[in-house]
């Protein structure tokens, strides 16, 4: 996984423990024998890209080494209604008690994969890309930006730290857009950071002024049309041949799986979807005993 190191990721595992069994999965206890062996298996009942089989596969051995996992299909991999994706051997309790958690995030990451590959392949002949946002589930952000990256979208920012995006609150309350950028640009060299700078406009005059710096690394189009948004696009492409050097330009805001095409094919670096996170369908699968 990319950004999530194996000590973080136990972390988290056993948040989701402690939230979901406290002092004893009850119910289990109450009626398997503490020797029972048994075999489950992930059942996929749904067309989808599968993500969080090593999250999976972690879950499973931070709860009980002794487990046994035997996988047939990887993350990123193209499933069906009927896929097996893997099977795992061991004592019944163990489980079912990893049941639930396990399936929870192999679902919703399995849905965020799914949805990411469903918006970038409606545009793979534009050359444009996918961008997922900060609107993620607290606490499960690393693991939703690597299932955009399953599906074959693009991360953004990761958050505040590792990149400047200066939005319209930022503009407001520094004065302007040259402003704004003028004093990220200021603070990135006195703060000795080598870190992007992007900017949000919301009409042409704002354009001109990120231009006019020449210290923006991109340009966010903000609600723009797509018909506003290739005016915008042509009036910065020239800008491009005048300067020498090449502008980023994302698209977004409203952007749907219905309209993101005709946002591509503006000719924009980027589109950004806050849905591939916030709003997303899980993809429906089960655990269930193989008898």
């Amino acid at each position: 996984m990319k950004y999530i190191s194996k000590s973080e990721l136990e972390k988290l595992i056993k948040q989701w423990f402690d939230e979901d069994i406290r002092d004893g999965d009850h119910t289990s206890l109450s009626c398997i024998p503490e020797t029972a062996i048994g075999c489950q298996q992930l059942i996929i009942k749904d067309e989808g890209i599968l993500a969080g089989v090593e999250v999976a596969k972690a879950v499973i051995q931070y709860f009980d080494p002794t487990l046994k996992m035997e996988i047939f299909l990887r993350d990123g991999a193209a499933v069906k209604k009927g896929d097996i994706a893997f099977r795992v051997t061991g004592k019944v309790l163990s489980l079912l008690q990893v049941e639930r958690t396990m399936l929870n995030i192999m679902q919703r990451m399995s849905g965020i994969a799914t949805t990411a590959h469903r918006y970038q392949s409606l545009i793979a002949d534009t050359g444009c890309r996918v961008l997922d946002t900060r609107k993620t589930t607290p606490g499960l952000r690393l693991l939703e930006k690597e299932a955009v990256m399953i599906g074959g979208g693009t991360n953004h920012r990761i958050g505040l730290f590792d990149m400047i995006l200066l939005k319209d609150n930022h503009v407001d309350f520094a004065g302007g857009t040259a402003e704004a950028i003028h004093r990220a640009k200021r603070y990135c060299q006195e703060k000795g950071k080598e870190l992007k700078i992007e900017i949000e406009v919301r009409n042409t005059e704002e354009i001109d002024a990120a231009l006019s710096t020449n210290e923006a690394d991109r340009i966010m189009l903000d609600n723009f049309t797509p018909a506003r948004t290739r005016e915008a696009v042509e009036r910065i492409r020239q800008w491009e041949k005048q300067a020498g050097r090449k502008m980023e330009i994302e698209s977004s805001g409203g952007i749907t799986i219905d309209t993101i095409r005709d946002y591509a094919l503006t000719g924009v670096d980027f589109v950004s979807v806050g849905a591939l996170t916030h709003s997303v369908k899980s993809l429906d699968m089960s655990f269930k005993a193989v008898k």
